[in-house]
């Protein structure tokens, strides 16, 4: 590798294989995220990781739900009761101080716990503030992020994976020992010894940030991250200056997968408006290397930038959509609430016995720092072991998960309102029939004529659906600004309930009843935009599932509807129940 020889890895695990080598190189304060579920392939990378890094780094493995005092380090019990002062010990971030921390399922991590580790990544050190004690330790680390998730808003939390240099994907990866061939740990501590002498020239810099600004990439650390890298491209080369090959692999390891759309093709100058460069005065301030043609140097490393963008995430670019997941919005299933009494451990906090349920082990800890001076002032009971006040307590705060509530809101009305709602009422049941378990419950608001009513109101009894249900009318107007706004009314006393409400929006769009109950189909549009942007504005999570079988494209009513709601889309001309049901699911599962 060393001695200028190129570095193209071809196949994808020689690829995986050549971003541990540039990992290991220059790996504090940066990481790696790794998307692969456990398996050969990624034990391979690990192992391969671990022979490139120093034999003196440590390299640990954090749990997913580490707690506190085991990341960040606290006070050692046992030790201080022991002694009867106050003990610390150090966490799991000091203790790689110098090495790789590898995050186990780093999609499932809190983000107060990414942001623990976000400020070791920054600063290099912790500031330990807790139990009494107070201390900085070193925690100059790298991060190696586990990332199991399937679906594609399964990541790990934004602000730690902004900090990760190289986003590597080996779910169809194999480990093949044929291919590239393997850098060795020795050309890996040349190169680490080699990597303060690089030297970048300017317009490679100005080329990568450029670059990123093409690709859409709205991070200013990224253009950072892929200097760092093009560093240890060219000092694992053996060279001492970057070239284009090296600004290449920080484009294709770095860049590329945080893209967000396609980079638009370079406008050409027309003939007549080409400058005279014969006329021009260098400018030695703004040109380090006047061989060199920019736009050329940004076209050649876009092009390997572009071939490095995994072909599913080509189609979703060039169909118009974003490759990150959208904000999580209020209202969505598996949002959390603390709670004092049910639901996931999440801390410890001080309080009253009647506040919650006590945790023993944080309540000695509050009080085994002060043990010595306590049995000075305490004559009266001198034997006993551990003294302990009420400002000791520590109450156990849980994150308890919110049912979701999905509020069916159905045009009743005209000829075809039997067949819909016959449809929505076996989508209802079906739904019923297994949110015993998730907590979930389920809404019905028709409307027609000139009004909105809630036929169903939130409920979990599938036998007082199917009672309700059984006599729902249909026909007349299409009142849909009165359905919308019974939806946010119902949504927001949900919400103040504690439930998640997701208001599922069934329509043809073909609203011809206005809020006044007048009839007149352009201000019954309106005014149903109206009530679409209450909704929006409630933050509730929506679905709008277009029912008509003529009307499609942007200008479908019920795509307007869905546009002003910021709902997802779908479009069900012939709906059935089961498919009706699947949707609401999906919704309420996904972001």
């Amino acid at each position: 590798m060393t001695g200028g020889a190129s570095a193209r890895p071809d196949d994808a695990w020689a690829q995986a294989k050549f971003a541990a080598a540039l990992f290991a190189i220059d790996p504090l304060q940066s990481g790696v995220s790794l998307r692969a579920a456990p398996g050969p392939a990624r034990d391979a990378w690990l192992a391969l990781l671990r022979a490139y890094l120093p034999p003196d780094a440590p390299m640990r493995r954090a749990p997913l739900a580490i707690a506190d005092d085991r990341l960040l380090g606290g006070l050692d019990l046992a030790a201080t009761l022991r002694a009867g002062r106050p003990i610390a010990e150090s966490g799991l971030l000091a203790q790689t101080h110098g090495g790789v921390l590898v995050l186990a399922m780093a999609e499932r991590h809190s983000s107060a716990t990414a942001a623990r580790i976000v400020a070791a990544l920054d600063a290099g050190r912790i500031d330990l503030a807790r139990d009494g004690l107070a201390a900085q330790q070193d925690a100059r680390i790298g991060v190696v992020a586990l990332d199991e998730g399937q679906a594609e808003d399964e990541r790990p939390p934004a602000a730690l994976l902004d900090r990760l240099a190289i986003h590597l994907d080996l779910a169809e990866t194999r480990p093949c020992a044929c291919g590239q061939q393997e850098v060795t740990p020795q050309e890996i501590l040349a190169a680490r010894a080699r990597l303060a002498d690089v030297v970048t020239p300017h317009d490679g810099i100005a080329a990568l940030v450029a670059i990123a600004a093409r690709l859409g990439v709205d991070s200013l650390r990224a253009p950072l991250l892929a200097l760092r890298v093009a560093r240890a491209a060219c000092a694992l080369r053996g060279a001492r200056v970057v070239e284009d090959v090296d600004l290449e692999m920080a484009a294709r390891y770095v860049l590329a997968p945080r893209a967000t759309c396609l980079p638009a093709p370079p406008e050409e100058t027309a003939p007549d408006e080409a400058p005279d460069c014969s006329e021009r005065e260098p400018d030695p301030a703004q040109d380090d290397n006047p061989g060199r043609d920019q736009q050329a140097l940004e076209d050649v490393i876009i092009a390997a930038a572009c071939a490095a963008l995994p072909p599913d995430l080509l189609a979703r670019l060039t169909a118009g959509q974003k490759s990150r997941a959208p904000a999580p919005r209020s209202g969505h299933s598996g949002a959390a609430r603390v709670s004092p009494r049910r639901g996931r451990p999440l801390n410890t906090r001080r309080g009253a016995l009647r506040d919650g349920r006590l945790s023993l082990i944080d309540t000695l800890r509050a009080a085994a720092p002060w043990q010595r001076l306590r049995r000075i002032e305490s004559d009266a009971a001198p034997t006993l072991a551990v003294h302990v006040r009420s400002d000791d307590f520590r109450i156990t705060r849980f994150r308890e998960k919110r049912g979701t509530t999905a509020i069916f809101v159905v045009d009743a009305s005209g000829s075809s309102a039997l067949q819909r709602l016959a449809e929505v009422k076996g989508a209802i049941e079906l739904m019923l029939a297994d949110c015993y378990v998730r907590r979930d419950s389920v809404a019905l608001i028709a409307f027609r004529g000139r009004q909105a009513e809630i036929v169903l109101p939130p409920t979990r009894s599938l036998a007082r659906a199917k009672r309700l249900l059984a006599a729902m009318p249909g026909g007349g107007g299409t009142p849909l600004a009165h359905g919308l706004d019974l939806a946010a009314t119902l949504a927001d006393g949900v919400s103040r309930k504690g439930q998640t409400p997701l208001v599922a929006l069934l329509t043809d769009g073909k609203a011809n009843i206005d809020r006044a109950g007048a009839p007149g189909r352009a201000r019954a549009l309106e005014d149903a935009l109206l009530a679409a942007r209450r909704l929006r504005c409630a933050g509730h999570a929506t679905l709008a599932i277009d029912s008509s079988p003529v009307t499609s494209g942007a200008d479908a009513p019920t795509r307007k509807i869905a546009d002003a709601m910021q709902a997802r889309y779908l479009r069900l001309p012939f709906v059935d129940a089961a498919r009706l049901s699947e949707a609401v699911r999906a919704v309420a599962i996904g972001p």
